[in-house]
């Protein structure tokens, strides 16, 4: 295969060299079932508590309160079983519009009642709405994502989980599109639940976790066993925490120097509309650009294109994006997160979401803005041709 330009971070990131090292190292010094009492138990158990202890200092989170589990998605439907709140038993579960699925979907199917929270147009959270529906004195958990997967908007989580504390309620926070691209930190911020996955910064999939308060308690989804103190049950994989772990410590590390990926996206939105205008093609419309975002993230659309063609089209040239989430089995769908902004539907359905990371280059933007702009040309000339045959006809 020639040589691709991978711009989907926020997909998956790219396993990292130091990842593979450290999971290979696991793999070659046994992999023992780390609940064995023997010398290889131990060390096995030694490599994930290592992990543990990594995660915990990078979020500030209780190492006695982190629960390994596959992934981002189990983790949120983990925290989503939570019944007890300081303030009294959970009645009512908040979330925002432009939340995963892992959240909104497993909300729809508790027996609890669910409010969404709506957004403005920058695609962050009406925080006047969320402190009235606040003033209910029912006990309540408030799902809010830290950024979102698709326009990288930050929401004002220390803000959030001040309210919601205040309050008496629970403050879950999916921190899965966030970790290592932005500061994270339970204490500081107020959050009582943060889910995390390690596949989004370079770690391998598999890989999840989700930090909970010592005064959480969460009931278990997978029963059988001891693991993970008796809330999920299962023989801990090694492999992945263990890539977890050396994943968080590259992201720490990337983390200061975080800024340098938010001017290579700059950069690129600023080529991307000089060659627009100069060739005098549809405007680019630039989604939550108003707004703090992640420095990795730029989601835009091109009126009168659909998303699933300028994905192929650009695949065909070697470069890979996504048309939003990347959770619907293949299937290029509707963002719902940019109709709850108020997005027009035209814009809607040719939205598409550039994502960098720890390998990115100046060449791989080089190569998108040459190959996007080479291709809206020829739409607009296909265009302009067929107008010119009808008119003859």
């Amino acid at each position: 295969m020639s040589e691709r330009h991978y711009l989907d971070y926020n997909a998956t990131a790219p396993l990292r060299p130091q990842v593979r090292a450290a999971m290979l190292d696991a793999l070659e010094s046994g992999g023992a079932n780390p609940s064995s009492v023997h010398a290889e138990g131990r060390h096995a158990r030694a490599l994930i508590e290592k992990a543990r202890h990594s995660i915990c200092e990078f979020v500030a989170g209780d190492a006695d309160g982190l629960i390994f589990t596959s992934s981002g998605t189990e983790a949120c439907n983990l925290a989503l079983q939570t019944h007890l709140a300081p303030a009294g038993k959970i009645g009512r579960i908040l979330v925002s519009a432009i939340e995963h699925p892992a959240i909104l979907q497993t909300a729809a199917t508790s027996e609890l009642p669910v409010l969404q929270l709506g957004v403005d147009s920058s695609g962050q959270i009406d925080l006047t709405a969320l402190d009235s529906a606040l003033q209910d004195p029912t006990p309540a958990l408030v799902a809010i994502m830290a950024a979102n997967n698709e326009t990288g908007a930050i929401q004002p989580i220390a803000e959030i989980g001040k309210m919601v504390r205040a309050h008496g309620s629970v403050f879950l926070c999916d921190g899965v599109q966030a970790l290592g691209k932005m500061p994270l930190n339970m204490q500081t911020m107020h959050i009582d639940m943060l889910a995390l996955s390690a596949h989004k910064i370079g770690g391998a999939a598999g890989s999840g976790a989700l930090l909970i308060a010592p005064h959480i308690e969460i009931k278990p989804l997978i029963y059988g066993g001891g693991q993970e103190l008796r809330r999920r049950a299962g023989t801990e994989n090694l492999l992945g925490i263990v890539g977890f772990g050396a994943a968080i410590e590259c992201a720490a590390q990337d983390l200061l120097t975080i800024d340098a990926l938010a001017v290579l996206r700059d950069k690129m939105e600023a080529q991307l509309e000089k060659e627009m205008n100069r060739q005098k093609l549809a405007p680019l419309h630039f989604f939550a650009r108003d707004i703090e975002r992640l420095p990795n993230t730029s989601c835009f659309a091109i009126a009168g294109l659909s998303s699933e063609t300028l994905v192929m089209a650009l695949d065909l040239e070697g470069i890979a994006v996504s048309a939003g989430a990347a959770c619907s089995s293949g299937k290029v769908t509707a963002s719902h997160v940019l109709t709850a902004m108020g997005v027009a539907d035209d814009l809607v359905q040719g939205a598409i979401r550039v994502s960098l990371g720890w390998d990115s280059k100046p060449a791989d933007i080089d190569n998108l803005v040459a190959c996007l702009t080479a291709f809206v040309v020829r739409q607009n000339q296909t265009y302009k041709d067929s107008q010119l045959i009808k008119a003859a006809e």
